[in-house]
């Protein structure tokens, strides 16, 4: 989930006139009122374009007269005499804030491509700079926290406690607002998005969950889609049980890559050459900090928290091997402590991100309730993979006790859409390979391009040119690349990071994916 949001935003409006375009029959009753937006300028020193907006829509679209919420916009202006309308981007989640990512895709976009487009982002409902936000219970994830592995019953009962007392505060807190947090809920909100924006069409980019959001989206209003990107696809037949089941499993296998790179650079880093052993050594790691906390800080649990990141975004390793290896070879807590303040602590946007994401997901689809196949399923899959089952089955647990009943997930199958656009890493840990094989299934007409050997989540716009030129040739022309077989373009996998030079340096080819995966956060 993401551990920071960037301060973005503002107040409301003023209609952008777009590209026309019958919208969808079938589509639900658009419930927004159609008031002009006002924009003001909302720059950061890293995209100082950004302008703000806001714009209220129903808190239930069902009852388009009652309560309103307020959800948060911001945008990068066309400069180009010819506009290709608004293109909506999501950084993923659920609980992530897009409003600095409007800044991001302008910047990393062609300057001819940006320049066609208004890049709109967006806070979704109870997240970030939109009201209400959600928090249902601040320190959450203060440390030290009990062990994620439940090698005792006493260590179960704590952290079943701690995701009883996480769905009991929700409820206290938000008992009226929580069944209208869901993606249908949020898909309807883009469309009210679409409309203030005064465009009868929409173009969409996605990341991670975003890409689910986008699947949603095209299915509710499928003629109301005029580009879609997807980026490190959700499977949408594991929503959401069996695909956190899935990533267990991918998660291990890229954190065993993270090791054996290591070993790779034993030179550097001094723990052996052998993978196996170098695992051996994290493994007694977490013993040793489940026992004496590194710092007083970082317990077993805080340190997957820390290392779980690399799974996401090798552009992580050496950082993480700098402190595994400080803590290992010489007993120094102070790295470790770094890293973990760096990239696994949760801050208060976190708190909130963490919050939508659990009303979301506990709310979208079917969980199972009763706790002993929790047990069953998650050590079954912790026997295989385990390094971070029990954290992420702990992360997911507030699910097993949520108070709204649960939705049914959206078949996203569509066979009316304009040529779209997917990307996929073959060793994605969060978003496995076979979500964006199922997806390019189920959009007719979709291109998938792959990276090959790509270890990362969240491929474009983060340091691969061949897969910048696929996007950046559809978002200019709307055309795809047409081949044979699972995917119908490949690009190589990007090179892999190497140890620090000197404190705190960055490979000029890992800055854009650095910056991206900030943005992107690490969880969902």
């Amino acid at each position: 989930m993401k551990k920071s949001a960037a301060a973005v935003c503002g107040a409301a409006t003023m209609v952008a006139g777009m590209l026309a375009v019958a919208p969808a029959a079938a589509a639900p009753t658009l419930s927004v009122q159609r008031a002009a937006l006002t924009w003001k300028d909302c720059g950061t020193k890293n995209y100082p374009k950004l302008q703000c907006s806001s714009v209220r829509v129903p808190l239930d679209h069902d009852r388009p007269g009652g309560e309103q919420i307020t959800l948060a916009l911001s945008r990068v202006r066309h400069t180009a005499k010819t506009s290709q309308g608004p293109l909506l981007v999501n950084p993923g989640g659920p609980g992530g804030s897009g409003l600095s990512l409007a800044g991001f895709v302008a910047h990393e976009l062609p300057k001819n491509v940006a320049a066609q487009y208004d890049v709109v982002g967006f806070d979704p409902r109870g997240v970030g700079k939109s009201k209400p936000a959600l928090n249902c219970r601040p320190k959450h994830f203060a440390g030290v926290r009990p062990p994620s592995v439940p090698s005792t019953p006493a260590i179960e009962r704590a952290n079943l406690d701690r995701a009883q007392a996480f769905a009991k505060a929700c409820t206290t807190k938000y008992a009226d607002v929580l069944p209208y947090f869901d993606t249908v809920s949020a898909v309807r909100d883009m469309d009210a998005i679409r409309s203030a924006l005064g465009a009868r069409q929409i173009n969409y980019f996605g990341y991670s969950y975003g890409t689910y959001l986008g699947a949603v989206y095209a299915k509710l209003y499928p003629q109301r889609v005029r580009r879609l990107v997807l980026d490190s696809i959700v499977d949408p037949g594991g929503v959401w049980y069996d695909d956190n089941l899935g990533q267990d499993h991918a998660f291990n296998a890229r954190h065993q890559a993270f090791l054996a790179w290591v070993a790779r650079h034993d030179a550097t880093y001094k723990l052996g050459k052998d993978p196996a052993k170098v695992e051996a050594e994290w493994y007694a790691m977490r013993d040793a900090v489940q026992k004496k906390p590194a710092g007083k800080k970082v317990g077993a649990a805080e340190l997957e928290d820390t290392f779980l990141p690399g799974g996401y975004y090798n552009g992580y390793w050496p950082y993480l091997a700098e402190a595994f290896a400080a803590y290992v070879k010489d007993r120094k807590s102070a790295p470790l402590v770094a890293a973990y303040k760096k990239l696994g602590a949760v801050d208060a946007a976190g708190e909130n991100g963490y919050s939508v994401y659990t009303a979301v997901q506990c709310r979208d689809a079917r969980w199972p309730r009763d706790w002993n196949q929790w047990r069953d399923d998650n050590w079954e899959a912790a026997e295989k993979a385990p390094f971070s089952t029990w954290n992420n089955a702990w992360y997911n647990a507030p699910c097993a006790f949520w108070p709204t009943s649960p939705l049914e997930a959206p078949d996203v199958s569509n066979d009316d859409l304009p040529p779209t656009l997917l990307f996929q890493a073959t060793e994605d840990g969060a978003t496995p390979y076979e979500g964006g094989v199922a997806v390019h299934r189920e959009l007719r007409g979709s291109s998938l391009v792959v990276e090959r050997g790509g270890e990362n989540h969240g491929i474009s716009l983060s340091g691969n040119a061949c897969l910048d030129r696929y996007l950046a040739d559809y978002l200019r022309t709307g055309k795809v690349p047409r081949g044979s077989g699972e995917a119908d373009a490949t690009c190589k996998k990007q090179p892999e990071p190497k140890p620090l030079t000197k404190k705190g340096a960055v490979s000029p080819h890992l800055s854009r994916g650095v910056r991206l995966h900030g943005l992107m956060g690490f969880r969902g």
